[in-house]
Parts: structure tokens; C-alpha cells; sequence
């Protein structure tokens, strides 16, 4: 159960119709899941959703390798609702469903696309080793380049949060179709 009540936009104060209205007229169109908690608070909410704005749709990243970075962060945050909303933008972006479907299961897929591994790795281990290994960040680096090493670090740490709001609010999941199992070890994920 919801452990904040939800609101209806009558509900809301001048400042957050504000901040609400910003979120509506932007790329994302509604104001679901963390937003709607973080909307309570409309100081962190207007500032949380523009980094959001910025980790989703304007990275230096293509679609497929953003979404590859989210799904594993709210893998291993265990967030439903943000896997149940992420793992099919992550197929359609071009993610094998497979290796979509391995990471579900904890698992370390091994991608035929090196730059996906490269990603899949600095993100599993930004956030389970709560660092990233020496020659991960190398080879990230070197493949990646900096900008791009440096947005999956926003990417996953914004994902973070917003994982870390749907576990603490008990935000429930909307889209079932995308179950994720429950599981408590993710040392599978990291490269041995």
C-alpha cells in the first residue's frame, strides 16, 4: 500500500500547479510514479524533474544504451514499477529481449555488442559495488569517452532515486506485464 495519500491536481497548491504543469507540458507528458510523490515536496520535484528530463531524453547517449543503464539500476534497486515501465522501452530502443529477460533474473547477459556490454558493466557495478572497477572505467573511457562515462553516472544516479522513491512510498506498479523477480543477491551481475 501507498504510504503517501495521492492527490488530484484540485489538491494541489499554486506552487506545485506550477511544477505540475511544467512536468505535463514537457517530454513526459503526465506525472506518474516518483513525480507524483516528489510533488509533494514541489522544490524537489521541479529540480528532480529536470534532471530527469535530462537523464532520460538528453544524454549523450542513444535511446538503447540510456535505457539499458535504467533498466539495470532499477534491477538492482529492485524497483517493480520503474522495470515494469523500463524494460519494454528498453526492447523497443533496441535491446535484445533476451538479455533484457538475463538481467531480470540477476544475471550478467553477455551482449554481441561490446558498446551495450561496456555500458551494462560500468552501470552494474556503479551500482552494486557502489564504484566502478579500474579497468571497467578504462575501457569505458576509452570506448565511451567522457561525457558519455560521465551520463551513465547521472543516468544511474538519478534512476537511483527515483528507484530508491518508488521502494520507500511503496509506489504500486501499474504495468504488470513486466514481473521482476525478488531477489536479494546481484553478485551475478558483475563481471567475473
Amino acid at each position: 500500500m501507498q504510504r503517501l495519500k495521492d492527490w488530484t491536481v484540485e489538491d494541489l497548491n499554486e506552487e506545485q500547479k506550477k511544477v505540475h504543469d511544467e512536468i505535463v507540458k514537457g517530454p513526459r507528458g503526465s506525472v506518474v510514479g516518483p513525480l507524483r510523490i516528489w510533488l509533494n515536496n514541489p522544490k524537489l520535484a521541479k529540480v528532480a524533474q529536470q534532471v530527469g528530463a535530462y537523464a532520460r531524453y538528453g544524454t549523450s547517449l542513444d535511446n538503447s544504451l540510456s535505457e539499458l543503464a535504467i533498466i539495470t539500476t532499477g534491477r538492482v534497486w529492485s524497483s517493480k514499477f520503474e522495470w515494469e515501465h523500463h524494460a519494454p522501452l528498453a526492447i523497443k530502443a533496441g535491446i535484445n529481449e533476451e538479455y533484457v529477460n538475463i538481467i531480470a533474473q540477476a544475471k550478467r547477459p553477455i551482449f554481441d555488442n561490446q558498446i551495450e556490454q561496456i555500458v551494462f558493466d560500468f552501470a552494474a557495478e556503479s551500482n552494486i559495488l557502489k564504484n566502478v572497477k579500474d579497468d571497467t572505467f578504462a575501457i569505458a573511457l576509452e570506448k565511451l569517452g567522457q561525457t558519455r562515462v560521465i551520463d551513465i553516472v547521472g543516468i544511474c544516479g538519478y534512476y537511483s532515486l527515483i528507484s530508491m522513491t518508488l521502494n520507500v512510498f511503496k509506489v504500486p506498479n501499474d504495468t504488470p506485464d513486466w514481473p521482476l523477480p525478488e531477489i536479494n543477491d546481484f553478485s551475478n551481475m558483475l563481471s567475473k
